[in-house]
């Protein structure tokens, strides 16, 4: 294992906000870039005091998203505070932002200000919508799942659209920009050019929707048999837990009779023989209305009561345990109390505990992405322009010079 990290010697001038950018961002810094947070002196990222559970101390909305980052703080509206935006910008690689559309550019940081600066520089976006109609509308993470296909696929049949808790239109969409400015970084090393970089909320999400859209196509030619539902217009409909591919699954009662105590059991070809084994149904194995896929289908619901019935005399961990060991695809529906509280996940570090000096002890997650050669180290938050000095330092201000731009409100 190297001790180098993989974009080491990236720098990124991070003027992101709430969770769509920052997700972003944090990705990257944990991959080894240099992430340098921009905030307003006195205020910062709003979500430092959003949904506060410590008083005066930074939120878990913040601290969650902005791991191994540096703060400073710049008064844009201030001429000398912008001055050291533009020095940042010529010694950065990236600038990435998701200020509603048009924010920058009558800031005077505009596209091509930043070509003047830096032409290597990479300027990342993230807006809410693409280059249409809907291009100045603002957006929000539920409307970018509503309008993106997922909520109007999410729920069941008879019941109201609904947004998921996966945060796909935030996060989602600042994964995607992550790949982006990744990819605009290698291209850059064959042209010497920055350029620019631009996710919007919807298209992420439709993106992560993809199988929704190709069942758009499919439902116009008629019912989609491995759907639970009893009718079919012509749109794809919410179905519930199903899977919506081609191996049926749903969440099955465990014992215990809590919200939470389900396992979702998919039922493969493969998986039949076993699945009737275990739950006691050898007989069905070979009988015709249910050995086969095609069969099976027309009896989904009676499938599943069966392999229910069985899992209710089990804890949804011991459903995962057993039916493991015979390859049928399980897993119980683990609530965020149980994902906190899973001791594996600490051990192989994706589950990280960290000191803050305001809040104290706080879970972080840490990188879901594992490169062999590049070693993640998870770090705090910042606190509020923490950075400030040390940056400024960097850019070869005097202290006398620091001093002046504090007193002036500039930083």
């Amino acid at each position: 294992m190297s001790d180098t990290k993989a974009l080491e010697g990236v720098r990124i001038l991070d003027m992101t906000h709430v969770q769509s950018g920052p997700t972003s961002t944090q990705l990257l810094a944990w991959l080894g870039a240099d992430v340098i947070k921009v905030e307003m002196p006195g205020r910062g990222d709003v979500t430092r005091v959003q949904l506060r559970d410590v008083p005066n101390a930074d939120s878990l909305y913040f601290t969650m998203l902005n791991s191994n980052k540096r703060s400073i703080t710049i008064n844009m509206k201030s001429p000398d505070g912008k001055a050291v935006i533009e020095e940042l910008l010529r010694k950065c690689d990236v600038i990435a932002e998701n200020f509603g559309p048009g924010v920058l550019d009558r800031a005077g940081l505009t596209w091509e200000r930043f070509q003047e600066i830096n032409p290597r520089l990479i300027y990342a976006s993230i807006k809410g919508f693409g280059p249409g109609k809907l291009l100045d509308y603002k957006c929000y993470e539920p409307i970018a799942q509503c309008m993106g296909g997922s909520a109007s696929t999410t729920g069941f049949e008879e019941g109201p659209p609904l947004v998921t808790g996966s945060q796909v239109g935030d996060s989602g969409t600042g994964v995607h920009l992550a790949l982006a400015i990744t990819a605009a970084l290698l291209q850059r090393e064959k042209t010497g050019r920055g350029q620019r970089v631009e996710v919007a909320m919807r298209d992420a999400v439709l993106n992560l929707c993809r199988v929704k859209l190709r069942d758009q196509q499919r439902v116009m030619r008629g019912p989609m048999p491995e759907y639970p539902n009893k009718t079919f217009s012509d749109y794809t409909p919410r179905s519930g837990n199903a899977s919506g591919g081609g191996q049926p699954g749903t969440a099955m009662r465990c014992k215990g009779g809590g919200p939470n105590d389900y396992a979702y059991v998919v039922i493969q070809p493969q998986g039949w023989k076993p699945l009737m084994k275990v739950v006691g149904h050898e007989e069905l194995i070979d009988d015709p209305a249910y050995a086969t896929p095609e069969a099976r289908i027309k009896h989904l619901d009676e499938c599943f009561g069966i392999v229910e019935k069985w899992t209710m005399t089990k804890t949804k961990f011991e459903v995962m345990d057993i039916l493991s060991k015979f390859d049928v695809p399980c897993g119980p529906i683990l609530s965020t109390k149980d994902l906190i509280n899973d001791k594996d996940m600490y051990d192989y570090g994706f589950l990280v505990k960290l000191d803050h000096p305001t809040r104290g002890e706080y879970v972080q997650l840490g990188c879901p992405v594992r490169l062999s050669d590049s070693p993640v180290e998870i770090k705090r938050s910042p606190l509020l322009g923490e950075h400030t000095d040390e940056i400024l330092s960097w850019l070869g201000k005097k202290p006398d010079e620091i001093k002046k731009l504090h007193a002036e409100g500039a930083v």
